[in-house]
C-alpha cells in the first residue's frame, strides 16, 4: 500500500479538532473559586460544640435573670455562625448597647450587644417599674442607665464564664462601652468572629442578645473543644446521673393512699338522713391504690405502725 501524504488542510483539521475537544483533565476546571475576603472556616464539629456550650449558658442566664429581675425570663439560643466582623457589625441595630469584653488569659476582645428593645424594659424594672407594656425606644443609653445595667452585665458575664469553664478557664471583663456598632474598633473588618444570637423574652418585651467571639480564640481552643465534647459523648453518664439524684433527693412528693369507690350526685348527698346506709361496693380484701403526685404507682393495704396508720406496699401498679 503506497504511503499517503496528508495535505495541509487535513493537518489543520486535526489540530483544530484537538483544540476544540474537551479536556477532562484540565486542572482549571477542578479549581474552586476562593474569595480572599472571607475568613477561614471553623469546623462544623467545633461550631456544634460552641452551640451546646451556649445552650447551657442560655438556660443558666434565664434562671439568673428571673431571680435578679423577679420576673419570668426566657432565653432561647437562635443561631451560632461564623461571619466577618464587618458582617457582624452590620447586623446589629443602631444605636444599641455594646460592650467590649476582655478574654483573659487569651488575647483579643469579644463583643456583647443587647438590643434597646430589651435594655429599656430591664432598666425600668430595675428602677421599680413593671415593664408590662411593650417599650419601643430607639435612643442612646445614658451614663446613668449604663450604671444601672452594671448588675445585669455582672450576672451575664458570670454565667458566660461558668459556661466556658467546661472548656477552659476564661475571665470576661468589660473594657469599653459603645452605642454605635461602627465605632467599635476592636477587630479588623475582615477578621472572622463566631456570632452567637439569643432571643430574650421578659413579659411582652422581646429583644436579641448577640455575642461575637474572635475566631482566632476559638481556633486556639479547638483541641479542648474536641476533647470536651468527645469525652462527654463517650462517658456512661453515671456521674451525671448521680448528680441528678443528688439534686432531686430533697424534693417533696404528695403521697395519697385512697379507697376509690362509687360516685354520687350532690342532690343525693343532700337527701341523706340519719341511719341511711351507703354501699361503697369495695371488698375488704381488695388492695388500695397509692398515688404519688396524683398518679397511681403502687397497690397495698392500710396497716398499723406503732400508734400511726401506714400503707404497706404489696405490688407496683401495672399500667394497661
Amino acid at each position: 500500500m503506497p504511503d499517503r501524504v496528508l495535505s495541509q488542510e487535513e493537518i489543520d483539521d486535526v489540530f483544530r479538532n484537538l483544540r476544540d475537544s474537551p479536556q477532562d483533565d484540565d486542572p482549571a476546571k477542578r479549581a474552586v473559586p476562593y474569595d480572599f475576603r472571607r475568613p477561614d472556616r471553623i469546623a462544623k464539629d467545633q461550631l456544634r460544640a460552641i452551640h451546646i456550650l451556649h445552650e447551657n449558658f442560655a438556660r443558666s442566664l434565664a434562671s439568673s435573670l428571673s431571680a435578679y429581675l423577679r420576673a419570668y425570663v426566657v432565653v432561647n439560643l437562635v443561631s451560632v455562625e461564623q461571619l466577618s466582623f464587618m458582617e457582624f457589625s452590620q447586623c446589629l441595630p443602631s444605636p444599641s448597647c455594646l460592650v467590649s469584653l476582655g478574654m483573659k488569659p487569651y488575647e483579643g476582645n469579644a463583643v456583647l450587644e443587647i438590643n434597646p428593645g430589651l435594655v429599656f424594659p430591664i432598666v425600668e424594672m430595675l428602677l421599680g417599674g413593671g415593664a408590662r407594656s411593650v417599650l419601643k425606644l430607639s435612643r442612646e443609653i445614658t451614663e446613668i442607665e449604663q450604671s444601672v445595667l452594671d448588675g445585669l452585665f455582672r450576672i451575664t458575664l458570670h454565667d458566660l464564664k461558668t459556661a466556658w469553664h467546661a472548656v477552659t478557664p476564661m475571665e470576661f471583663t468589660i473594657e469599653a462601652h459603645e452605642t454605635e456598632p461602627q465605632l467599635l474598633r476592636i477587630l479588623a473588618p475582615n477578621e472572622a468572629v463566631v456570632a452567637v444570637s439569643m432571643e430574650v423574652r421578659i413579659g411582652d418585651n422581646t429583644g436579641m442578645m448577640n455575642i461575637g467571639i474572635p475566631s482566632s480564640v476559638v481556633k486556639m481552643l479547638r483541641h479542648k473543644l474536641d476533647q470536651q465534647w468527645s469525652v462527654r459523648k463517650s462517658e456512661s453518664t453515671e456521674k451525671e446521673q448521680a448528680r441528678i439524684v443528688r439534686l432531686i433527693r430533697p424534693a417533696k412528693m404528695f403521697v395519697d393512699g385512697r379507697l376509690t369507690g362509687p360516685t354520687m350526685r350532690v342532690e343525693d348527698l343532700m337527701d341523706l338522713k340519719e341511719e341511711d346506709v351507703l354501699t361503697f361496693d369495695y371488698p375488704v380484701e381488695r388492695p388500695l391504690d397509692l398515688s404519688i403526685n396524683g398518679k397511681v404507682k403502687f397497690r397495698g393495704g392500710i396497716v398499723t405502725a406503732g400508734r400511726k396508720r401506714a400503707f404497706e406496699i404489696e405490688e407496683a401498679h401495672k399500667v394497661v
